[in-house]
């Protein structure tokens, strides 16, 4: 048996990985990431830079990508628990412009594998929330894009999390998604 369970969304190349734990009253293990099952599952890219963020109920941070330095990311949440969400941005995908969302947190230990081509973003559901992320690519300030949470043509359904969404200024000046054509993710 493998060491995870990889689990397709409606959205091609979009995963949830479930990993298996092995515990006792001590506490808990389990692997995070194992090349050779992830490549397996179809996941080959390779991850160069690892991201760790803290915050508090009700911040909403997304919907992210980066123009050039594309991003694959592999999400995680070591506390507490948010939903997280990926948009198909690419043109040329029978599923563009459609999101699929999970809950992840620190209880279910479900991972998220958004591909290269997509927008990402993530609601706090708890009190605070640490997510842990591995990249494909560097992260490159001038390379910032991203779709408004509450976009009309993406629609995304994000839960009650019992406050307002908290966002940052530069999430609040993205373009609509209808206004832009995506053309440095025609290739994926």
């Amino acid at each position: 048996m493998g060491k995870f369970t990889f689990v397709e969304t409606g959205l091609p190349g979009v995963l949830v990985i479930e990993p298996t734990v092995f515990g006792d009253a001590r506490g808990y293990f389990m692997e995070t990431f194992q090349k050779e099952e992830f490549a397996a599952a179809g996941i080959t890219d390779e991850f160069v830079q690892d991201n760790q963020s803290k915050s508090s109920r009700g911040v909403l941070r997304g919907l992210h990508f980066q123009k050039e330095h594309t991003q694959g990311k592999l999400v995680r949440v070591t506390k507490g628990e948010v939903f997280d969400v990926a948009v198909d941005c690419r043109p040329n995908s029978a599923t563009f412009g459609k999101w699929v969302g999970v809950t992840l947190s620190d209880e279910n230990k479900k991972q998220f594998y958004v591909p290269k081509g997509f927008a990402h973003g993530f609601l706090v559901l708890s009190d605070e929330a640490e997510f842990c992320y591995k990249c494909t690519d560097y992260y490159d300030p001038t390379a910032e894009g991203g779709i408004p949470y509450n976009d009309p043509t993406v629609n995304v359904e994000w839960p009650d999390c019992g406050c307002e969404y908290l966002l940052s200024e530069k999430d609040k000046k993205h373009e609509p998604f209808a206004a832009q054509n995506f053309e440095y993710f025609n290739k994926w």
